[in-house]
Parts: structure tokens; sequence; C-alpha cells
């Protein structure tokens, strides 16, 4: 089986619209969660997000892309175009033919929706836009970075509600690993910042009105954000023999299922996944320096995480740093898990372990080292990165320094 490696890296999330400035953002504790400005907003319960500021499509895209690309879609050709020229590949001849894309999102086109139920049973109109169904169908995104970047190999989307990036990039990751790609395209993205997606997270009771806290005693729910992350996977001796700058490698990938509770977190299914990882990779617990938590802010999610760490890590637990990063850009639902292996690639690269803000006072059954409030130095060789997902959906990855 092949080495894979990640040589490429892009975003645009509340903390920035680029690799270079969420690393900074995260090195410096800054929150990205504010006052959402949206429309109706003066109707919702919830009225904070992690929004991305300071856009404009218009900046970025033309009109003809505009009636094509939904919000999600636009933030993931924003976060493709960097990874893509970061990793210095060009898909054409025989790479193109063995290099495709794997997505992950759990609301796809959320925002085109909204908009266009408003249009037919608010306004009353009759006639939408031709392109509303393929502007808002989930793997649109996966569908536009494929035809942008002439990437023709295994191309799909993944849809596992807050676990669909990690799904995705462990997808990407076994087909580089087991020589049905040279090269992938993979990530995440989620724009569910409309009135109708944060009206139907309302109605779950699970949110907070002023932050998110998790591992604190005093959390009182999770913050919806916005935003996408991607990555280019790579085999190894392919990025070798071209003189790749190689960011970190991906050791290991497992997968379970709760098969339990369509909402309520699966303590043993959590470990399963983190256990699998482990075995994936072939490293011990001992190896792991540092995990990027599923880390939401709710007290089922919180308690249910770190009682499986500990679980699987044994007595090495309290010498693991595992943080949240959510409590920064709250909680980007399908594109979470790729923007927070950003924080693991900066962790293995950089040695920054990026800390959980908001973290204010202790809970016994958070008793980890959850990096409080403010970043810190370390030099790792391995870390995972949790997502945990309803309907009981759990993937783990596992990265080594390279």
């Amino acid at each position: 089986m092949r080495r894979v490696v990640i040589t490429g890296a892009g975003t645009i999330n509340p903390l920035g619209h680029s690799v270079a400035a969420t690393f900074e953002a995260m090195r410096e504790g800054r929150c990205g969660i504010g006052p959402l400005d949206i429309r109706d907003v003066d109707r919702l319960s919830i009225k904070i997000g992690g929004q991305v500021k300071d856009y404009t499509p218009d900046d970025r895209f033309n009109r003809q892309q505009q009636a094509l690309y939904d919000r999600f879609t636009q933030f993931t050709m924003i976060a493709a175009k960097e990874a893509i020229e970061q990793s210095g590949l060009e898909f054409a001849g025989s790479l193109a033919a063995e290099a495709g894309v794997v997505l992950g999102t759990s609301g796809g086109g959320l925002t085109t929706q909204d908009e266009n139920y408003r249009a037919v049973y608010e306004e009353g109109k009759n006639r939408v836009h031709p392109f509303i169904v393929p502007k808002l169908m989930n793997n649109a995104a996966a569908s536009h970075v494929s035809m942008t970047w002439n990437l023709k190999g295994p191309s799909f989307t993944v849809a596992t509600a807050c676990a669909s990036s990690n799904h995705a990039m462990g997808q990407a990751f076994w087909l580089v690993r087991n020589g049905a790609a040279r090269a992938m395209v993979t990530g995440g993205s989620e724009s569910m910042l409309c009135f109708g997606g944060v009206k139907a997270w309302e109605g779950l009771r699970v949110m907070s009105r002023d932050a998110c806290r998790p591992f604190s005693a005093n959390r009182n729910g999770m913050v919806q954000g916005e935003g996408a992350g991607v990555f280019v996977f790579e085999d190894y001796e392919h990025a070798n023999a071209r003189g790749a700058d190689i960011l970190c490698e991906v050791a290991g990938f497992s997968m379970t299922s709760d098969a339990a509770d369509i909402v309520m977190p699966s303590q043993q299914g959590a470990a399963r996944a983190i256990a699998g990882a482990l075995r994936d990779a072939r490293i011990s617990p001992s190896d792991v320096g540092y995990i990027n938590a599923h880390g939401t802010g709710t007290t089922a999610n919180d308690k249910t995480e770190c009682a499986a760490v500990a679980n699987v890590l044994g007595s090495h637990a309290d010498k693991v740093m595992i943080s949240s990063t959510k409590s920064m850009h709250g909680h980007l639902i399908g594109g979470t898990g790729a923007v927070e292996l950003l924080a693991v690639v900066m962790a293995l690269k950089d040695g920054i372990i990026a800390p959980t803000i908001g973290y204010e006072d202790p809970d016994p059954e958070c008793a980890l080292d959850v990096v409080p409030n403010e970043a810190r130095e370390a030099d790792i060789s391995y870390a995972l990165s949790n997502a945990f997902a309803f309907g009981g959906l759990n993937a783990v990855l596992a990265l080594k320094k390279i």
C-alpha cells in the first residue's frame, strides 16, 4: 500500500480567507463568532454564528458562475484554488485520469433552497431559475472542482452530517493508498447560516446564545459556523519525485457506527473509531501527541468524547493535548472536519497547538489537557482528528509529522 501525504491546503472560514490567516488566528486564539448578519435575524432566537465576514462574491466570481455556485460551492472553489496552487500539481494527461475529488457537505446548497422556498411560498412566484437544481445539489461543489481543474478520476460527495468531511478525506486517503488514484482533492464545505438553516438547528435546543465553550463546566451549547477546507492528498512517491513541499502524512483512518441513537453520541462507538485509526496507522496510544476534538460545546458530546479518549489512550490520556477549535470558528457541520484538519497540520508542521478558547470552569467529566485559552508550542509526531455525527456515524483520521 502507498503512503499518502498532504501537499496542498486551502480554506475560507470565520477565522480567515486563507490558510496563513487561519493559522495566525488559531495561534492568537482569536474568536470568529459574532452577531449574525442575515435576513430576518430578528425572528431567530439564536443570533450568533461563525460567519465568513468581509466576503463579496462579485470580487471572486462572475455572474454566470454565481448563477451556478451556491455559497457552499463558492467557498469550496476558493479553498480548492489555494490548495491546488500550493500543491504545484497540473492535472493533465495520465495524472488527470488518476486524480479525483471527494468532498463532504451536509446541507449542500441550503442557501439556494432557502431563497427559493421564500420566492415560491412567501412571495408567491411560480417560476424559479432553471439552474436551481444543479446549484443546490450536494455534489455541485465536487463537480465544479472536477470540471475546473480537469480531475477525471474518482469524484463524489459524502453527506454524513457533522462527519462528512472526515468521511470524505478518509475515502480520498484510501483511494490514494490503494493505488486507485495518484492524487485526490478532498475536504468539505458548508453554508447553513441562512434563516431556515439556523431556525432548523434552533429546534434541537442545543445552540448557545452567547459563545461556544467546549469542555468548560459552564458551556451551554454549540454555535454554527460556515466555510470550507480543501486539501491535496498525494501518493508519497509521486510527491517526493517531483520535489513537492509536503505538509504532513495521512497515516490512518477509521469509521464506525454507533447503531444506537439518531442524536445521542455513544462512548463505545467513538472509542472504536479512535482505536481503529490507531490500528490503521500502526501506532500505539503513547505515540499520540495531540487530538483535535469534535468538541461541540454540548454536554452530551464533550463528556462522551473525553470518556472515549480516556478509554482508548488509558494512562496516556492525561499526557495528550486535546483542543476544540470550534470554540473559535463554530461548528461548520459537514465542513467542520476539513477546517479542523488545518489545526492538525499546524500542530505537526509548525509545532503550534491551537487552543480551546472560552474555557472558564473545569469540568470533572472532561479532566483532560484541553489547551485552555492560549496556543502552545509542542513537538509532536502523531495527531488525531475526531468527527462524531448525528446518526451515530464516527470518523477519525490519524496524521504524522514528515
